[in-house]
């Protein structure tokens, strides 16, 4: 590779001033093919489990629990425990920012830049169905990418809006426990993944990225409760848009803290000196591709002072009598006997229309909020019966389910049924003689069928079809 035609020359020369003698290194870096990465959905899946079954190599990723390389020919989009949703495709160093901010089941979480949904999706792991997961871009298509993710990985108690961060900020001041903030940026660590990226480059680009860095990470703080933590990242190396922007924070927010992260042999400190010369920069991290199996990342975890104030109040919604009745009788066809491990709460169904929805168990103040999705899509009503989803099919959790057609990962009507073709059944493959079944692989929902003489009738809707 000529690495003069690929880089730009003023990107070159700031980072041979960054990097002194590994310079070389460095650009070395770029004549290596780049790595390709997938988390597992630990909500769904364990990583034991997931080793067991996964049909193609991989490899654990060292400084992500649950992170694993793959090999470019494996194609893990093909596969029908990805269509499960069971990982996500990401690369590796674009995994550690949602892996360094501790999430726990029930609290309010916001991710402020969310699209395509890399970081939500393992915020929504972490929480569990529990909380609140706020999930938000501002431009709408970005933001479709975004809630189709999420269905995919089975989040149920997710809000996906599509909102200008100034709005948020008056909805939800001081709300969120954790926020993470992965700030729109000149993009310099993924020159190697998106060459793009690097022929649209400009030295001017940092300073008006940084400013529209340093904004947001504003308006992130007056939307964390005392005692929150923010994750602050970029894919990029400039100092301006790395510890400049949290130099800026830290002068405007003198008791905000810099928070140690846990550290991995390739990780590299933030530099004082390509900010304010604070020493507490040391505790930022940035991954540079000469040092890991990855590209290039910059985050920065902060906390708010104070203690945490009271978590709102549960949702509680009164549910359509008829609705609940025609959801019942569904439920009792395919033998419900939980939802994601815990009991269906019906206090937290919505009917709206012929549509019907079950709320995050947490709510906010989401009134004159532009919004994709609030909480999980159910299913429809249809002449006093109700049809399930598909992103209802994907939130239920191995065991949840009586009425199960269970294939192994390599039985090739799976990759028929993602098509939208009829599949035929064998009488010992599926649990109930007929009726509405969630076809699986190795145990985990893909989606809806409904059995008539041992031939399944494909419900995959063919908007999710491959």
């Amino acid at each position: 590779m000529d690495r003069e035609l690929k880089l730009p020359a003023a990107f070159l020369e700031r980072m041979k001033g960054m990097l002194g003698a590994e310079f070389e290194e460095f650009i070395e870096s770029y004549e290596r093919k780049r790595t390709f990465g997938l988390r597992v959905n630990t909500a769904k899946i364990s990583c034991e489990e997931f080793e067991r079954i996964v049909p193609f190599e991989v490899q654990k990723i060292p400084w992500v629990e649950n992170g694993y390389f793959y090999g470019e020919e494996s194609r893990p989009a093909r596969c029908p425990l990805y269509q499960a949703g069971l990982y996500y495709l990401q690369e590796p160093s674009a995994m550690t920012p949602a892996s360094r901010i501790p999430v726990e089941p029930g609290e309010f979480v916001l991710d402020l830049c969310a699209a395509p949904g890399g970081k939500a999706t393992a915020l929504g792991a972490a929480l569990l169905g529990k909380g609140l997961l706020v999930a938000n871009d501002i431009s709408t298509s970005r933001s479709r990418a975004l809630l189709r993710n999420l269905e995919l990985f089975g989040v149920s108690n997710s809000f996906v809006a599509n909102e200008t961060p100034g709005k948020l900020v008056k909805a939800f001041p001081e709300f969120f426990h954790k926020i993470v903030l992965d700030a729109p940026c000149s993009g310099e660590g993924m020159f190697r993944k998106e060459e793009a990226l690097a022929r649209d480059w400009t030295p001017e680009k940092s300073a008006e990225l940084a400013r529209v860095q340093r904004e947001l990470i504003m308006q992130a703080v007056d939307m964390l409760r005392p005692g929150g933590l923010l994750l602050y990242s970029t894919c990029t190396f400039a100092p301006e848009e790395d510890e400049g922007t949290i130099s800026y924070l830290l002068g405007q927010h003198p008791d905000m803290e810099l928070v140690d992260m846990p550290g991995y042999k390739g990780f590299s400190q933030g530099v004082p000196s390509w900010g304010n010369g604070d020493e507490r920069l040391k505790k930022c991290i940035r991954l540079f591709p000469h040092k890991m199996n990855g590209e290039g990342h910059f985050l920065a975890l902060l906390k708010k002072p104070g203690d945490a104030l009271d978590p709102s109040p549960a949702v509680q919604v009164r549910p359509d009598k008829n609705t609940r009745k025609w959801v019942e009788e569904f439920f009792q066809e395919i033998g419900l006997k939980s939802f994601q491990g815990e009991t269906f709460d019906w206090n937290r169904m919505e009917t709206r229309g012929d549509k019907v929805y079950y709320l995050p168990p947490a709510g906010g103040n989401f009134r004159g909020l532009t919004f994709l999705r609030n909480g999980l899509y159910l299913g429809d009503l249809k002449k006093n019966r109700f049809e399930p989803s598909q992103p209802f099919a994907l939130a239920l959790h191995k065991g949840d389910a009586e009425a199960v057609i269970s294939l192994q990962v390599t039985d090739e009507r799976l990759t028929r049924y993602l098509k939208g073709e009829t599949l035929l059944i064998e009488p010992e493959e599926a649990s109930h003689k007929k009726g509405w079944h969630l076809l699986c692989a190795e145990g985990y929902p893909i989606g809806f069928g409904k059995l008539v003489n041992q031939t399944l009738k494909n419900k995959y809707p063919a908007g999710w079809r491959v």
